[in-house]
C-alpha cells in the first residue's frame, strides 16, 4: 500500500467524517458536512492549525482522489512562557478500522512530530481517553511518555 500524507481539503470532509463516526471515536455522532466545512474554514484563521489526511492507493499522484484512511489535526501554539518557544498539540487522531496496525498511525504521528520540530516546538502533546489502552500502548511505542495529569471540565 502506498501512503500519502497531506493537508486536508473540503473535498476530504465526507471521508474524514466517516472516520470520526467510528465507534472508537464519535460513535456516529458527527457534524453535518456543511458544519464541517465551516469549521475547516475556521482552521485557516488560526496561524498554525491544520487538518491532515492519510490517503492510500496505488497511483503515483498524491493529489489524486485516493481514499482517506486516517486523519489528525495539529495546532502549533506560540507561547510567552518558555522564552517564547512554541508547543504543539495533536488532536483527533483516527485510522479506519480496516487499516489499523498497518503503519498508518505511525506515519501520521511521524509527520506530526516532524512538523512540530520544523516549527521549533519544545514539545508535542496529545490526550487520549483513559479507556483506550491500545492507543496508549501505540503512543508509548512511538516514544510518547505519560506526563502529568490531564484535567477536564465539561461546559
Amino acid at each position: 500500500m502506498t501512503l500519502y500524507l497531506r493537508q486536508a481539503t473540503a473535498q476530504d470532509l465526507p471521508q474524514v467524517l466517516q472516520l470520526y463516526a467510528q465507534p472508537a471515536m464519535d460513535n456516529g455522532q458527527v457534524l453535518s458536512l456543511a458544519a464541517a466545512e465551516q469549521h475547516l474554514a475556521q482552521f485557516s484563521r488560526y496561524p498554525s492549525y491544520r487538518l491532515f489526511v492519510a490517503c492510500s492507493g496505488l497511483q503515483g499522484d498524491p493529489t489524486c482522489d485516493n481514499p482517506v484512511i486516517g486523519t489528525f489535526a495539529l495546532l502549533v501554539m506560540h507561547n510567552l512562557a518558555h522564552q517564547g518557544t512554541p508547543s504543539a498539540i495533536v488532536e483527533d487522531v483516527v485510522v479506519s478500522a480496516e487499516h489499523q496496525s498497518q503503519g498508518v498511525g505511525r506515519a501520521m504521528m511521524a509527520h506530526a512530530i516532524g512538523l512540530a520540530r520544523e516549527a521549533g516546538c519544545y514539545k508535542l502533546v496529545l490526550s487520549s481517553n483513559q479507556k483506550r489502552e491500545r492507543a496508549h500502548a501505540f503512543y508509548e511505542s512511538l516514544g510518547f511518555q505519560r506526563h502529568g495529569l490531564s484535567f477536564l471540565i465539561e461546559i
